[in-house]
């Protein structure tokens, strides 16, 4: 059987992670062109409905990329981004969906290579999460 490509939703801080993006395209990073960015104006703008209708639509995975703890040009607003990503993985596992197909990163604009291979390490992830769950729906 063909391995299925996973479908991933990035949310983006425009400042940080989206920037560490267009870094790591322009610095010829390499990452799976199966991620689909979201540019938010600040991860604290992720809410949890957003997250989990992701999911909803099909997302394999969702990843929230972010500024450094710290370093939130919305003072908090990666802070307040966390605490949702947290909530929304209790309520996937409430559902039955492995909380682990959702996870947040903290990435600055200077760090394309670390963005490509945070994109290309999830994705890797999320690949296993789907080949086990393959495994237990045919067993």
């Amino acid at each position: 059987m063909e391995e299925k490509e996973p479908r991933i939703i990035a949310f983006c801080c425009h400042y940080c992670a989206f920037t560490a993006a267009d870094l790591a395209g322009t610095m010829r990073q390499q990452y799976p062109t199966n991620i689909h960015i979201v540019r938010l104006p600040c991860t604290g703008k992720v809410d949890v409905n957003m997250l989990l209708q992701a999911f909803v639509d099909e997302a394999d995975g969702v990843m929230v990329a972010g500024c450094e703890v710290g370093s939130c040009h919305f003072l908090e607003g990666n802070i307040r981004a966390k605490k949702r990503v947290e909530f929304a993985k209790s309520k996937l596992e409430e559902v039955g969906i492995n909380p682990e197909k959702l996870d947040m990163f903290h990435i600055a604009a200077s760090e394309g290579p670390l963005f490509a291979q945070t994109a290309r390490e999830f994705t890797d992830k999320i690949k296993s999460i789907l080949k086990e769950e393959q495994k237990i729906a045919e067993a």
